[in-house]
């Protein structure tokens, strides 16, 4: 069994799953700053619907 020089932390997958709107467009998270907080938000790039995860997009 050949060992590779990686180390696990390094090994990752090299595909990222991406997300869809209804509308067809692509969804992109985005790290917003208000009321002094750091928030992540989903805007799918198309209709610029804004939703908390990108799961809620369906």
């Amino acid at each position: 069994m050949a060992q590779s020089a990686q180390s696990k932390n390094s090994r990752t997958a090299s595909t990222t799953q991406r997300f869809y709107c209804s509308c067809g467009g692509e969804i992109k998270m985005k790290t917003m700053f208000e009321n002094d907080k750091v928030r992540n938000v989903a805007e799918c790039e198309k209709c610029k619907r804004t939703e908390r995860r990108p799961s809620d997009f369906a």
